[in-house]
C-alpha cells in the first residue's frame, strides 16, 4: 500500500471511535477527541498531495479518500446528531449526496473516476466543520464559548443541510442535461 492511502486508512480507522465519541461524551476525553479529529482533518489534507508528489494518484485511491471522508463525516455527524448536537437529516442527506455522486460519476457519465461538483466540493470540506466546532466546544473553554460553539455547529449543521439538497438537486439536473456524445 502506498502512503496516501496508509494516511487516509488512518482516517478510517478513526471512524468508529470519533462517532461513538460524539455520540458518547463519556468514552473518550474531550482532549483526545479534538486530537482525533483533528488527525482526520491532517490526513486529508496531506493524503492527495503526497498522492500527487510521489506519482501515486489514481482513481481508486481518489474513491478510497472521497469514501473514507464520507464514512468519517456521515458517522461522526451521526453520532453528533444521536447527542442532539447536529440535525439528524444532514448525514441522512450526505449519504444521498454521495450515492449520487459515485453513481453519476461511474454510470451516468461513464467516467474512470469520480466526476466532482463545485458545490459538492466545498460541501465536503465544510462537513468537517461541525465536527471541529463539537470537538472544541467539548473542550470547555468557557460556558459561553462552549454554548457559542455548539449554537455555530447547530447553524452551520442547517446550513448544510440546505447547501446539501441545492448539490443533489444541482448533480440530478446536470446529468439530465449533459450534452449528447
Amino acid at each position: 500500500m502506498n502512503t496516501a492511502n496508509l494516511l487516509t486508512g488512518v482516517r478510517l480507522i478513526l471512524v468508529l471511535p470519533v462517532a461513538v465519541a460524539f455520540a458518547r461524551p463519556d468514552v473518550l476525553s474531550a482532549g483526545l477527541l479534538a486530537v482525533l479529529v483533528g488527525v482526520a482533518i491532517a490526513t486529508d489534507y496531506v493524503d492527495g498531495k503526497v498522492a500527487r508528489w510521489r506519482g501515486t494518484a489514481s482513481p481508486g485511491g481518489q474513491l478510497f479518500d472521497h469514501g473514507t471522508d464520507f464514512l468519517f463525516v456521515t458517522t461522526g455527524l451521526t453520532g453528533a446528531a444521536l447527542a442532539g448536537l447536529t440535525p439528524l437529516l444532514l448525514p441522512v442527506l450526505i449519504a444521498v449526496a454521495f450515492s449520487q455522486y459515485v453513481f453519476d460519476s461511474y454510470m451516468i457519465y461513464r467516467q474512470k473516476r469520480l466526476r466532482m461538483s463545485g458545490i459538492g466540493r466545498w460541501n465536503g470540506v465544510l462537513y468537517f466543520v461541525p465536527l471541529v466546532l463539537l470537538a472544541v466546544a467539548r473542550l470547555g473553554v468557557g460556558s459561553d464559548m462552549t454554548s457559542v460553539l455548539n449554537l455555530t455547529a447547530r447553524g452551520l449543521s442547517y446550513a448544510l443541510v440546505v447547501s446539501t439538497i441545492v448539490s443533489i438537486i444541482d448533480r440530478g439536473t446536470a446529468a439530465h442535461h449533459r450534452p449528447e456524445r
